[in-house]
């Protein structure tokens, strides 16, 4: 049922019950049964009609509580005109009945305070139902326009951190097309199914812990023939994490992150290590990659990959605590948590 709908039927009924309260007083004073109910319903009557007719106007122009004064002046107004009508009509009505219309002329004064509280009721109410209304439909669209604004800021994070990923590959397969073509054909194949699995995961905001490892071991093994023996990977998963929920593409740019400053700031061998762990229902990974404190400078390590990260984390959780990073002996920490929900 619309809002209009309901208050015009909220609106009878409050009118059929003072017709019967205002019927009983009138009846009370000694006023004839059929002039009391004729009177009664008249008069509400009236003032219902007038009071719906300008809380339907509230519709369409809401006053500012600092305006509220004109709610006073227009149900004076409107109660002035109800009056007046109910006096005209009454009177040519039961012209005849002498004493009624004596007590009528009496009671006028009366009936206008009552008539001006019951249309500034019913405005009153009728501004807080339209305000409380419109207040929350600018909240529903502010929300609306809230969530479109931060899919769109995840979105374009997302898409941000393929290009360099993408550059570094063709850049490799450049490399390996002239001195080990069948090297770089087994490269293709796998840049293209890492890229199918991106574009696939492109509408989906939260995957298993098991679907993002599958997708992360593409992107590794592409690695891996960037760099050769040099990379080597552990990962270490419980159980009851492999199961446990994500953010899409979520592991690939803190992956990428240790690869780039473990391999890039040491020689030799490099050994990046992945943990998957559970605790008080929050999935908590943990990326660790060496360093060599003579050349590395730690500061690079929260480069553009582990602050979009965060950003992501921030906008879907709304919290600043779930990726921190630490620097101990030779190693590099990232640790996030990913709060489950019940």
């Amino acid at each position: 049922m619309y809002p209009q709908r309901i208050m015009l039927v909220v609106y009878l009924g409050w009118a059929l019950l003072w017709s019967a309260v205002q019927a009983t007083l009138l009846w009370s004073v000694g006023v004839v049964t059929s002039i009391a109910i004729a009177d009664a319903l008249l008069t509400n009557l009236l003032l219902v009609t007038g009071g719906y007719a300008m809380s339907t106007g509230l519709r369409y122009y809401q006053p500012s509580i600092k305006q509220g004064a004109y709610l006073f002046g227009w149900s004076l107004g409107m109660a002035g005109i109800c009056i007046f009508l109910f006096d005209f009509i009454i009177s040519r009505v039961f012209k005849g009945e002498v004493n009624y219309l004596t007590f009528l002329d009496a009671s006028l004064p009366v009936r206008m305070v009552f008539a001006w509280l019951m249309v500034l009721l019913m405005l009153l109410l009728s501004w807080m139902w339209f305000y409380t209304l419109n207040r929350r439909q600018e909240e529903e669209r502010k929300a609306a326009t809230d969530k479109l604004a931060r899919e769109a800021e995840l979105y374009n994070l997302r898409q941000q951190l393929q290009p360099h990923f993408l550059f570094n590959s063709l850049n490799s397969i450049s490399a390996l097309v002239g001195a080990r073509p069948e090297q770089a054909r087994i490269m293709i194949h796998q840049l293209s199914d890492f890229l199918r699995g991106t574009l696939r995961k492109e509408d989906q905001q939260l995957v298993t812990l098991e679907d993002e490892l599958k997708h992360l071991e593409l992107y590794l093994e592409i690695e891996k023939v960037r760099f050769g023996h040099r990379l080597q990977t552990a990962i270490q998963v419980q159980n009851e994490t492999v199961n446990m929920r994500l953010p899409a593409l979520l592991l690939q740019p803190v992956v990428e992150n240790a690869i780039k400053f473990g391999l890039y700031d040491t020689v030799g061998d490099t050994a990046i290590s992945i943990k998957a762990t559970a605790t008080d229902n929050v999935l908590q990974l943990q990326v660790q990659n060496p360093f060599d404190p003579a050349t590395a400078r730690p500061k690079r390590g929260t480069g553009f990959g582990l602050s979009s990260v965060q950003r992501r984390l921030y906008l879907l959780y709304a919290r600043q605590d779930l990726l921190s990073t630490k620097q101990q002996d030779h190693t590099f920490t990232t640790t996030i948590k990913i709060p489950q929900k019940l």
